[in-house]
């Protein structure tokens, strides 16, 4: 029993639905824990589930990459937002979010015990994947404003390094990467695969879920614009931008040769996307631009406001700038478990946060704040709580 058990003994249990049971058991608490938008999606993904009840066919397996008018639309999306042209060297995948596009990329380019690395802090689900294909996370520390350190990743490089994992805009830390320093990822996979002489190269896999979501005039840059096909593997999602969380769609733009291999986990695991949700999808991308822009500057005014009362714990924690994402990252001056902290936030103050130990953070205390699921005046609540929790349990 204890042989069949070991593959994931090794996988970190997901800490949102533990949060989520001590929320449970403390009414009354306000969550900036999960990463989700408070908004829902626009009227026109409402509109095409007509379309999908009209066909009877739709009840069928389709096509396990996609629908053919959804990878049209994405394909259109992705030309005029990020700069990447869909052509006879990649393609679009269409998946049940980004997490599964991840696996997808996972499964498709390792073997067991092959490494894929990660830039601390990570997005746990990663992480959570990469254990769960029997492959090693390699983690990189980035500098003091959670920036990557490219000299750093190439030096982790071993034989048995299979990708590059980067997010951005960044969750946990909300901080955005330059373009440059996304080239300089793509130049270390490029040299490695000119080096790799019939062997496996090195892939770039860039995780983009909350592309939109930038603030301060900075620009989101996609790495797969930069003439890098070959080896860069891009995801997407819906989730975020359109309030799509639980229709679970998201997409992959990956190397043509990569299509077959992704396409047998695809058909194993899933067989096809959702088509109702792919539908909703399709109806998502006809939205007009005021749904982003009137949605996302919305939580540009809650980011600000959280942004005023974080200042307030200046000498009590580190506040490193984000422009992107819904996310800051604190790290907390004190001795104190970062779960334990968690626990108290939410039995003695009713607010609760994610612990960055979940995020492979284990020098110091650190804890995520997420802004994005709140309107303006339960955020100042929630934001008030935690500022002054902090304040009582660490001056303690």
């Amino acid at each position: 029993m204890e042989s069949l058990t070991s593959r994931m003994q090794a996988v970190q249990s997901p800490i949102i639905p533990v949060v989520g049971e001590l929320i449970k058991n403390s009414p009354g608490t306000i969550s900036l824990g999960q990463g989700v938008v408070s908004y829902n999606p626009p009227q026109s993904a409402i509109e095409f589930l007509t379309k999908f009840l009209a066909e009877p066919a739709n009840n069928l397996y389709q096509a396990v990459e996609g629908i053919p008018p959804l990878l049209a639309a994405l394909a259109g999306k992705l030309s005029a937002f990020n700069g990447i042209e869909i052509n006879e060297e990649n393609c679009v995948v269409v998946t049940a979010g980004s997490n599964m596009a991840f696996m997808n990329a996972i499964l498709a380019i390792t073997s067991p015990g092959d490494e894929i690395i990660l830039n601390t802090p990570y997005y746990f689900n990663h992480e959570m994947a990469i254990a769960m294909a029997g492959c090693h996370a390699v983690l990189v520390e980035t500098d003091e404003n959670y920036q990557l350190r490219p000299e750093a990743i190439a030096q982790a490089i071993t034989p048995k390094t299979r990708a590059i994992v980067t997010i951005s805009p960044n969750n946990p830390t909300g901080v955005v990467y330059s373009e440059a320093t996304l080239h300089q990822v793509n130049q270390i996979c490029a040299v490695h695969r000119r080096c790799a002489e019939g062997t496996r190269g090195i892939y770039h896999i860039s995780d983009e879920a909350y592309e939109y979501f930038t603030y301060n005039g900075v620009k989101h840059v996609s790495p797969g614009a930069a003439g890098s096909s070959e080896y860069t593997i891009s995801l997407y999602s819906l989730s975020k931008a359109y309030g799509f969380a639980s229709w679970r769609i998201g997409y992959m733009v990956i190397p043509k040769h990569l299509l077959v291999a992704v396409k047998k986990v695809q058909d194993t695991i899933l067989i096809c996307p959702p088509v109702v949700s792919q539908y909703a999808a399709l109806g998502a991308l006809q939205a007009k631009d005021e749904y982003l822009q009137s949605n996302i500057g919305a939580i540009a005014q809650v980011r600000q406001l959280v942004l005023e009362s974080l200042n307030h714990l200046q000498g009590l924690c580190t506040i490193t700038p984000a422009d992107g994402a819904f996310y800051f990252f604190l790290k907390v001056h004190t001795q104190m478990d970062a779960l334990e902290l968690v626990k108290r936030l939410i039995q003695e103050h009713k607010i609760a946060v994610i612990p960055g130990s979940t995020f492979g953070m284990d020098n110091g205390c650190y804890l995520r704040v997420a802004y994005g699921a709140l309107q303006k005046e339960t955020a100042k609540e929630g934001i008030d709580r935690l500022v002054k929790g902090l304040q009582i349990i660490v001056r303690s």
